[in-house]
């Protein structure tokens, strides 16, 4: 696990537990609609513990209960965490539009690293996790 936070005045013990108190409404890049998919158990708990997921998948027309859309800038409303579960070579387009809506934090799921699309969301003021996965992470802070 990778943890870049952008330059603040004020350091934190736990990057993640802030993270994860500091936000509501998560984007989820590649939900898919299988239950038997790691995507669909991680944001189906997400969910479960009361954040506002919103799948983000050209292919999926409804992911539990939530609209799903074709882009990260198709969302009408404001996203706190983009939560990626592409290909490590498929985040750089996904850090640009995390940077083009504004989002606080760019979370690559377990076994995703892309170090030059970390390098520019983290300079565009995200905060950046790699490599990790939020159920986990947020299992072992409860």
């Amino acid at each position: 696990m990778k943890i870049h936070t952008p330059n603040s005045s004020i350091p934190t013990a736990d990057p993640i537990s802030d993270v994860l108190k500091n936000s509501k409404t998560i984007a989820v890049v590649g939900l898919s609609s299988n239950p038997l998919r790691p995507s669909f158990g991680v944001a189906s708990y997400l969910q479960s513990v009361g954040y506002k997921i919103i799948p983000v998948n050209p292919n999926e027309s409804e992911v539990l209960g939530e609209t799903s859309y074709a882009r990260l800038e198709d969302i009408p409303v404001p996203i706190d965490i983009v939560d990626v579960f592409r290909r490590s070579e498929d985040v750089p387009p996904i850090a640009n539009s995390a940077i083009t809506i504004k989002a606080k934090v760019l979370w690559l799921q377990q076994g995703i690293e892309n170090s030059a699309a970390a390098e520019k969301a983290l300079a565009a003021g995200l905060t950046v996790i790699e490599d990790a996965c939020l159920l986990v992470e947020h299992k072992r802070r409860r």
